[in-house]
């Protein structure tokens, strides 16, 4: 099995608004990243190389990112322990605290693409239910091995 994960918000801003510029102008860095991360095997992207525009069913102004990685390790690795640890930290310069929960796990099997719907059905889960085997949040993990990594580098 393999891990997928998504995370939505919403702009405080227009993609094209020069307050949303150092979120926008490093989205690609942060791709490139991803993608040269040990565990990383897929992401979802339009032909722009990202995925700001691509509609969310249902909420055509939510922004959302949606990957698939090998495992949780890997993907915690690449949020708490590399250059996206910084921008992620400044996510509310960009995007609207959300009273929901906004990012949600699940694992899928080997061969599988999640599709957006399919990801947002699982955000659902998780904020009707909470963590489950189904849909998981960071509190359903052991992240103190990341954490520690990540405050050390700190």
């Amino acid at each position: 099995m393999k891990l997928a994960q998504l995370n939505v918000g919403y702009a405080r801003y227009p993609t094209d608004d020069p307050r949303m510029a150092e979120f926008m102008d490093n989205l690609d860095r942060m791709n490139a990243m991803a993608e040269r991360s040990p565990g990383f095997v897929w992401r979802m992207q339009s032909d722009s190389g990202n995925a700001t525009d691509i509609s969310v069913p249902g909420d055509a102004d939510m922004i959302s990112n949606l990957s698939v990685w090998e495992d949780v390790p890997s993907l915690g690795h690449y949020v708490f322990n590399t250059l996206h640890a910084r921008f992620y930290e400044k996510g509310t310069n960009w995007f609207v605290p959300m009273k929901t929960p906004h990012f949600v796990m699940w694992h899928v099997p080997d061969d599988h693409i999640p599709t957006l719907a399919e990801a947002m059905d699982r955000l659902g889960q998780l904020s009707e239910r909470g963590s489950t085997q189904d849909a998981f949040g960071w509190d359903a993990v052991d992240t103190s091995a990341w954490r520690r990594c990540a405050m050390a580098a700190g």
